[in-house]
């Protein structure tokens, strides 16, 4: 038989999940995709994921050795909680690290579907810094009084590490990983991608500010509080909607190869 009868037989992805599931796989996508047109890569080595719909056992992760710019709906590996591989048309299944750190947030908190986490250059420099992340621009701002860290334990291989993980994230849904990287989650994918979009931009503009170094300006913790306050309300509803759409039509102008 030849492989190209072979595939006709085999059925697709598309075909095996349900339609939730589809659309869980075509935002996840997306996200990687557009991570990848920022620059938000260290190749191989970062994760992002997303709870199967109608789940609280089992989420969507990249497969391992896969770049960004090569995730598709189709290629996404379902796995659950205890890491075993429900479906992976790769073969590759997922790296261990990824494994560790998001299954501990997507079963310590059902209400949030989307884990996203990130190693780049001003997120990790940030994470490194004593203060953090400095309350210095609007966009640091939204994160007043809503973001968590978490000290840096070596490698994320250790099961043991989850629970301390999970115990530092608390109730928020953004976190800094000490000489690591930055995390943030949502009640969806386009919540999620938001929280980091911002978190990414505030450290960016940070590490700019003290490089420039003229002495920095800091709002009052009135200003601060409004600002934050304001985008938490804002969060989730239409402003979040606006906010993905715009995303997703950003990139389906250049690419939807990741509709697949």
């Amino acid at each position: 038989m030849t492989a190209a009868v072979e595939a006709l037989r085999t059925p697709s992805v598309r075909d095996q999940v349900s339609a939730e599931e589809w659309q869980a796989r075509l935002d996840l996508a997306a996200c990687y995709r557009l991570a990848a047109r920022w620059g938000w890569t260290d190749h191989i080595y970062t994760h992002f994921s997303a709870r199967v719909p109608g789940t609280e056992e089992r989420f969507l992760i990249n497969a391992f050795g896969l770049t960004f710019p090569e995730v598709t709906a189709s290629n996404l590996v379902k796995v659950d909680l205890a890491g075993t591989v429900l479906l992976d048309i790769t073969g590759r299944g997922h790296n261990q690290a990824g494994y560790v750190i998001h299954s501990a947030v997507h079963a310590a908190r059902p209400d949030l579907k989307a884990v996203l986490h990130t190693h780049t250059t001003t997120g990790a420099a940030v994470s490194a810094q004593r203060d953090g992340l400095l309350m210095i621009s609007q966009h640091a701002a939204r994160y007043y009084g809503r973001i968590a860290y978490h000290a840096y334990e070596g490698f994320a291989l250790n099961l043991d590490e989850q629970q301390r993980l999970v115990r530092d994230l608390g109730d928020r849904r953004v976190m800094i990983l000490r000489n690591h990287g930055l995390l943030a989650a949502g009640r969806s994918v386009g919540e999620a991608l938001q929280e980091l979009y911002f978190l990414e931009r505030a450290c960016a503009i940070q590490i700019a500010a003290l490089a420039g170094g003229a002495p920095l300006v800091v709002p009052d913790e009135a200003a601060l509080r409004q600002a934050s306050e304001t985008y938490a309300r804002a969060s989730g509803g239409s402003y979040t909607t606006r906010n993905w759409e715009a995303f997703v039509r950003e990139l389906d102008a250049v690419d939807t190869s990741y509709r697949q």
